[in-house]
């Protein structure tokens, strides 16, 4: 069958704004002043290129050398993956621990996407379909916060 890593984590990112913490988070957060550079730079490049490249890529490869098969190859990159996100949680004030699951899960299923793929196209553009719903679901909660607040 066919992946839907992207599409899975899009629509659980829709379906979480539905609950009230969620939403409270999302309409807290502060946002970048350019939507057009955060949606089309920032995020496709920045982000998505830049952590494919080095978790998937690098990281994977380096790792399957040092410890072999799937824990090198995957769970290694996908544990650092979680880790790397630390720091924005904190800056978001995300719970540290659902964060570092949360994204170490994300990692190996891009890190699986890439594996059966044999290319970082695949888990690139599942990551850009996760980071992509995630922004736009924070713009539309904060817009309807600001309708509201009127």
């Amino acid at each position: 069958g066919g992946g839907g890593g992207g599409g899975g984590g899009a629509a659980a990112i829709a379906g979480a704004t539905a609950i009230a913490p969620v939403r409270l988070s999302m309409s807290a957060r502060r946002l970048p002043a350019s939507t057009p550079a955060w949606l089309l730079l920032r995020i496709p490049i920045g982000t998505v290129w830049a952590e494919e490249a080095a978790f998937r890529a690098a990281l994977a490869h380096l790792g399957a050398r040092a410890a072999g098969g799937t824990f090198g190859g995957r769970l290694l990159p996908a544990g650092a993956f979680g880790l790397f996100h630390i720091a924005d949680a904190r800056a978001t004030g995300e719970p540290l621990a659902a964060t570092v699951l949360a994204t170490g899960v994300g990692g190996w299923v891009f890190g699986w996407l890439a594996a059966r793929s044999g290319s970082l196209a695949a888990p690139m553009l599942a990551h850009l379909a996760v980071n992509e719903a995630g922004a736009i679901a924070a713009l539309i909660v904060q817009r309807d916060r600001r309708k509201r607040s009127r």
